[in-house]
């Protein structure tokens, strides 16, 4: 087989594969109730989509160190959250920042994902579900509530 064509096939091969990792928001849209028990999506004072507030606010989280939202908006008033175990701050003192793929990769399993990003098998975060499926629609659905 000449190399040409060899390396057309391996490079579309690979574009595929990018394709196919990619979410679809509409998708998470619809997936999202999955997360609402725990997460709610607020900008400023405004609620986006209503849920949880033991999980923290997901408006921005793409782009969000770790382990640094700080509140809530509940009805008018602003509750403190410190939900996050000191293994998830300290993650984000270790530089993890909130991407559409590392939120699929946490989605899929929040204990090992921290484990790893953290290299110590005692880590643990507050989250423990997992979505076996549609984490990264989920991610993708996220990412269009930014800043």
């Amino acid at each position: 087989m000449p190399k040409f064509p060899l390396i057309t096939f391996v490079f579309a091969l690979s574009l595929s594969s990018q394709v196919s990792a990619a979410g679809d928001a509409a998708k998470g849209k619809a997936l999202y109730n999955r997360c609402s028990s725990c997460h709610a999506i607020i900008k400023g004072d405004e609620v986006l989509v209503k849920g949880g507030i033991t999980g923290p606010n997901l408006f921005g989280v793409v782009g969000r160190v770790a382990g640094t939202e700080t509140d809530y908006l509940n009805g008018s008033e602003r509750l403190p959250i410190g939900l996050f175990t000191d293994d998830m701050i300290r993650a984000g003192q270790e530089g993890l920042v909130w991407t559409e793929d590392n939120i699929a990769a946490y989605s899929k399993d929040p204990i090992r994902f921290i484990k790893d990003y953290l290299d110590d098998e005692t880590a643990r975060p507050n989250m423990s579900v997992q979505l076996k499926k549609g984490a990264e629609d989920i991610a993708a659905y996220l990412a269009t509530f930014s800043n």
